[in-house]
């Protein structure tokens, strides 16, 4: 309870320090000013649990720190109150007040204490593999189970650094941990259950205490709850400010009708808007695409449209000359070129064209991500249909005879210019999805991955075209189309998470899947997402049973 007061008083001098400037005497922004406020209110209310011994001056420090934003003082007179407050509460009450480290603190060295003090008993990785771990009894705990970390904190954690476990093999480590060492150990082995990521270690501490705060109907364990998303406030709001005024405005309003004894009904609603802006939240903090994966996604996809391209190419190439008119294939050679300078004309041109301002970029992400997932969704199956060598040189007999038949330059170099014309569409399509699909820095891996592709694409023209070497076509594209669509589910769930942070799209997260968060797949534990990705698993399955049992599938419709 000291804690959570004087966390109170630090936290209203804060919000207060964002709406008053620093010689005081006016306020800039009103929210933030009524936001201290109700910090202090709500630490007057915590009053009566105190020590009696303590109760009188904190009241009357609070008083004071009313006064004090009452009358727009200097924000610094507000933090050196709150601090003096929070330090007599430390020393008379003997310990009852633990100070706990900023959350924003670096874990490399908790990381490096653990490897060296812990990882020979719990592994690596926290799963209690570790080298001496079979011939420990008990074994040593899995820190990186949710179930057997999801109700610890840093305080408990410590505690244990710091006293040791009875009757396991868990020494006590205050004689050969500094303080620091100990938080800075047990911030890195909280960790270990979310990936190593402390963002997601709060976003899941927040989450359990919202359940318990709106369970029990406490605006006391609501605040506790607002008080650990602290830990990330400011980051959420260096990258989304408006996402974190909202936030702060529904943890307010929770708070709220909590402290006025709203329904159980009315408190669930409000859980349900803060978990699905605290889902946004933790994409912003957490979702960070791999620059090796768009590296290799992007490498692949020039790779497979420019090989497609260039089959189409040879195909055409080698059809004229064994149609007897081998001088025109200089003909389809334009068709091509011609056809590469319009996509890059129709790159640009379509960056000009959806050039929006940023509070619309997200829905028009979303939107180009879905769109690829439908033509990404349609090539890889249409792949499928022409893995046969046969199949894919029928399908382009029939338009080049038609072409040659009719003995115009225009019309041969036309068939040339929409088959890979079609080609460089979609490779803009997919590749300003991929771009949409990571951040604004990882723009370096995607054309990393074109340069490679570039050269890649060339090698096989010269093994192809000039050596005459055969590709195995079946296994090429069966893994490409593979490729395609792993990239249209992960832009389907992607895609969905962009219009739902423009709010197009709502956000129902289902609690019970909420350690389904798997970003490089584009898994979100939300109805919307989960529900597209379960449309495309679904639309799978019926393309490699229609592939692969045709004739079954045809018996069985005769039948019918």
């Amino acid at each position: 309870m000291a804690r959570r007061i004087v966390a109170a008083a630090e936290l209203s001098a804060k919000e207060y320090s964002l709406g008053v400037p620093p010689d005081g005497g006016r306020v800039t922004d009103a929210e933030e000013v009524k936001e201290a406020h109700l910090f202090i209110e709500q630490a007057r209310r915590d009053i009566p649990a105190l020590p009696a011994a303590v109760r009188h001056y904190t009241d009357s420090a609070l008083v004071a720190l009313v006064a004090l934003l009452d009358r727009s003082a200097p924000p610094a007179e507000v933090h050196d109150l709150a601090q003096r407050l929070g330090e007599r509460m430390a020393r008379d009450l003997g310990g009852a007040v633990v100070p706990i480290p900023p959350s924003t603190e670096s874990l490399a060295r908790g990381a490096e204490i653990y490897q060296q003090r812990c990882a020979s008993c719990h592994g690596d990785g926290g799963r209690g593999d570790g080298p001496i771990a079979h011939g420990l009894n008990p074994p040593p705990a899995n820190l990186a189970d949710p179930q057997v970390m999801g109700a610890k904190s840093r305080v408990d954690l410590y505690r244990q650094l710091l006293l040791g476990v009875a009757g396991t093999a868990m020494p006590s480590f205050e004689q050969t941990l500094s303080e620091d060492d100990r938080w800075a150990v047990a911030a890195y082995a909280l960790t270990l259950q979310h990936s190593g990521s402390q963002a997601a270690t709060i976003m899941a501490a927040v989450r359990r205490q919202l359940d318990s705060a709106v369970a029990q109907g406490s605006d006391r364990l609501a605040f506790d709850a607002y008080l650990t998303f602290e830990g990330v406030e400011t980051d959420v709001r260096a990258h989304a400010p408006a996402l974190a005024t909202r936030l702060e405005g529904e943890f307010a309003k929770l708070r709220s009708r909590a402290a006025a004894g709203a329904a159980p009904a009315e408190l669930r609603a409000l859980q349900g808007e803060l978990l699905a802006d605290l889902e946004h939240a933790e994409r912003v903090l957490v979702d960070r695409e791999s620059g090796t994966n768009l590296f290799v996604q992007s490498l692949m996809l020039l790779v497979r449209e420019g090989f497609e391209a260039i089959l189409i190419i040879a195909a055409l190439m080698s059809f004229l000359t064994k149609a007897g008119a081998p001088e025109r294939r200089r003909e389809v050679a334009w068709g091509a070129w011609a056809a590469v300078g319009a996509s890059g004309i129709t790159a640009v041109l379509f960056e000009l064209l959806l050039n929006v301002p940023p509070g619309r970029r997200s829905a028009l992400e979303g939107i180009t991500m879905l769109a690829a997932v439908v033509v990404l969704f349609y090539v890889s199956y249409w792949l499928l249909s022409k893995i046969e060598a046969d199949k894919w040189s029928a399908f382009l007999k029939g338009k080049m005879q038609a072409a040659l038949s009719s003995g115009s330059a225009l019309a041969l170099a036309s068939v040339a210019f929409l088959a890979v014309y079609r080609e460089g569409v979609e490779t803009i399509l997919f590749y300003k999805a991929l771009l949409a699909s990571g951040g604004a820095g990882d723009a370096g891996a995607v054309i990393a991955g074109v340069a490679l592709g570039a050269v890649v694409l060339v090698l096989l023209y010269v093994l192809l075209m000039r050596l005459g070497v055969r590709i195995p076509m079946k296994a090429f594209f069966a893994v490409t189309g593979a490729l395609l669509y792993y990239m249209a589910f992960v832009f389907a769930g992607k895609g969905v998470a962009e219009l739902q942070e423009s709010r197009v799209v709502g956000t129902t997260v289902i609690p019970s899947l909420e350690w389904l968060r798997v970003p490089f797949l584009g898994v979100y534990p939300t109805v919307q997402s989960l529900a597209l990705q379960g449309l495309l698993v679904l639309a799978l399955l019926v393309a490699l049973v229609w592939q692969l049992k045709p004739s079954a599938i045809s018996r069985l419709l005769h039948q019918r």
